[in-house]
């Protein structure tokens, strides 16, 4: 899988989404904002210039710029690191306020059924775009091998 996959599987509006989601103090904190604003081509970066960039940034998802993606997925994921506890916590995985801890093996915790699981659990507390993406994340991150999982049953 590569993470563009992730991407493409939640479709062009729940990128938007996505990146309406990115909280530009979270970006500065932990020193993301300047390659942000580099890779997304923006004078100025903010929600709306984010917003806007949107569908320029899309066909970079469709060619799989992975260097891309993976800047874009790490300023969208530290902008939920709430939702990455509650997730990591349930599969159990040890974490040190959402970041593995050191030298754990997390990938011996996605026991079959994982993804659906975390899933069922989280995406009523929490926007299904983020926990798609989130799940599709550390499956890639994790296991390189795994298929883009696409929940069954209601998205809501």
């Amino acid at each position: 899988m590569q993470l563009s996959d992730a991407f493409l599987a939640l479709g062009q509006e729940s990128f938007g989404q996505l990146l309406r989601s990115i909280s530009i103090g979270r970006l500065k904190t932990y020193q993301l904002y300047d390659r942000i604003k580099a890779r997304a081509h923006t004078a100025k970066l903010n929600s709306e210039s984010l917003r806007k960039a949107a569908p320029r940034l899309w066909p970079r998802i469709e060619q799989h710029d992975e260097e891309f993606c993976q800047d874009l997925a790490q300023a969208i994921l530290v902008s939920e690191l709430d939702m990455i506890r509650a997730v990591l916590d349930f599969l159990e995985i040890p974490n040190e306020d959402g970041f593995f801890a050191k030298d754990v093996e997390a990938a011996k915790y996605l026991t079959e059924g994982w993804q659906q699981r975390v899933w069922d659990q989280f995406h009523g507390k929490y926007a299904p775009a983020s926990v798609q993406f989130y799940i599709n994340h550390l499956a890639w991150e994790l296991d390189k091998n795994a298929a883009i999982f696409v929940p069954s049953g209601p998205t809501d």
